[in-house]
């Protein structure tokens, strides 16, 4: 009995010696130099990513103080093309007023004459049909026959035949068109620059049968129209009612939407909708509930152009979100020859 006792006793003594030389694999311990290199990458990737997230918030530091910057340049550039645009309407007046002073002289010197309904000088249609032919600033005398006052007017005596009468200009925006009745009525702005010519001087100019143009000029430099064969306006009694007829063009015939329709102001509301539309679009129209046009609206410079409804749009072109570089609107007689 005692031999297989030994026996066993010599082969757990020879498998205790075997196991402490080989352990099993999952219960070895990693190398010591594995343990300090995966430590030391830990920390190159710690001085990486603090490097990266410094180098960001300068750069983000940067790109703010840049963009600062642009905007600083941005506002000095639009300021500058104000200046430069007050500057060209500045250089425009005289060069009109040169232009103009030997005809303006002998056109006022005539005045002493006996006057018909023939020769009456009535309009700027009536200017060029004297050989008047120079586009700028003029005054039509006061004229007891019609019971017309004396009146400022810019004539384009060059575009499309000439003769025209210009009743409104928007290019600068240095204007305000957000005006009252009393205003409209009586006209505001500079001849040479933005204005409404006066709701009574139109009424008075289209008592007789009268064609309308309208210029217009978007921010990418084109450049579109639209035309009515008849266009006249009611007296003040009616609103200024306005009446349009036989469009041609290609701006689209966004007036028509507006054709007999009184005039509105931020303080007169004649409009056909439950709305006040002259304080939605912030200016005097024709509307009526509310718009397809608003050529008196805001001026919105480039940029700002397609952010709001009130400004001065045209739907048949752009439709209700752009509003225009530039607008001009003139008149003459149905029966004017060039």
């Amino acid at each position: 009995m005692g031999t297989p006792v030994i026996s066993a006793a010599l082969f757990l003594l020879v498998l205790g010696l075997t196991w402490a030389q080989n352990p099993l694999k999952k219960h070895a311990a990693p190398p010591k130099a594995t343990k300090t290199q995966c430590c030391d990458d830990v920390r190159a990737l710690k001085v990486q990513v603090a490097n990266l997230t410094s180098l960001l918030e300068e750069l983000s530091k940067k790109q703010e103080a840049d963009r600062i910057t642009l905007v600083k340049q941005v506002m000095e550039l639009e300021k500058l093309n104000q200046q430069q645009e007050a500057r060209v309407i500045e250089a425009e007046s005289k060069y009109s007023e040169i232009n103009n002073r030997v005809d303006i002289m002998q056109f006022q010197a005539m005045q002493g004459a006996p006057q018909t309904t023939l020769d009456a000088i009535y309009d700027c249609a009536s200017l060029y049909n004297r050989n008047y032919r120079i586009s700028g600033l003029y005054k039509l005398p006061k004229d007891e026959f019609l019971g017309t006052p004396e009146l400022e007017v810019y004539c384009d005596m060059e575009k499309n035949g000439g003769g025209w009468t210009v009743i409104q200009r928007r290019r600068v925006g240095l204007t305000s068109f957000e005006r009252d009745w009393k205003q409209y009525k009586n006209g505001f702005g500079t001849i040479n620059g933005d204005f409404w010519l006066g709701n009574e001087n139109i009424y008075r100019l289209t008592r007789q049968p009268t064609v309308l143009r309208i210029e217009l000029e978007d921010w990418e430099g084109a450049t579109r129209y639209a035309q009515y064969g008849f266009f006249t306006l009611s007296n003040e009694l009616n609103s200024y009612k306005l009446f349009i007829a036989n469009y041609s063009g290609n701006a689209g015939d966004s007036l028509r939407y507006h054709n007999n329709t009184n005039f509105s102001t931020k303080n007169k509301d004649n409009d056909k909708c439950v709305d006040d539309c002259a304080q939605l679009r912030k200016g005097g129209y024709w509307y009526n509930c509310c718009t397809d046009s608003n050529l008196n609206g805001v001026f919105y410079r480039h940029g700002m152009h397609t952010k709001n409804t009130d400004g001065i749009t045209w739907y048949g072109w752009h439709g209700p979100n752009y509003s225009l570089k530039r607008v001009e609107m003139k008149i003459r007689p149905q029966n004017f020859t060039p």
